[in-house]
C-alpha cells in the first residue's frame, strides 16, 4: 500500500477511504506484529508512515462528517 497524501485522500469517496483505512489498519497490525514476536521489520520506518497516513484519513473524515465506523464520540456527548 503506498503512503497517500492529503489531495489524493481527499479526491476518494467516503467509501474509498473506509476501504484504504481498513488496509492499512491491517499492514499496521501484521507489521507490529512482526515486531512483537522479535522479528525484524522490513522497513522499519513503514510503521511511522502507516501510523502517519492513518491519521491523515482519519482527519479528513472527520473534516468532511464521515461516518468513522466505531467511533461514538458524537453518542457519548449527548447522553451526559
Amino acid at each position: 500500500m503506498a503512503i497517500l497524501y492529503t489531495e489524493e485522500i481527499r479526491d476518494m469517496t467516503p467509501a474509498e477511504r473506509a476501504a484504504e483505512l481498513e488496509e492499512l489498519e491491517t499492514e499496521l497490525l501484521n507489521a507490529r506484529a512482526v515486531q512483537a514476536a522479535g522479528g525484524a521489520p522490513e522497513n522499519p520506518g513503514r510503521v511511522g508512515e502507516l501510523r502517519t497516513t492513518i491519521a491523515r484519513i482519519k482527519t479528513i473524515q472527520n473534516e468532511e462528517g464521515d461516518d468513522v465506523s466505531g467511533d461514538d464520540v458524537e453518542a457519548a456527548d449527548t447522553q451526559e
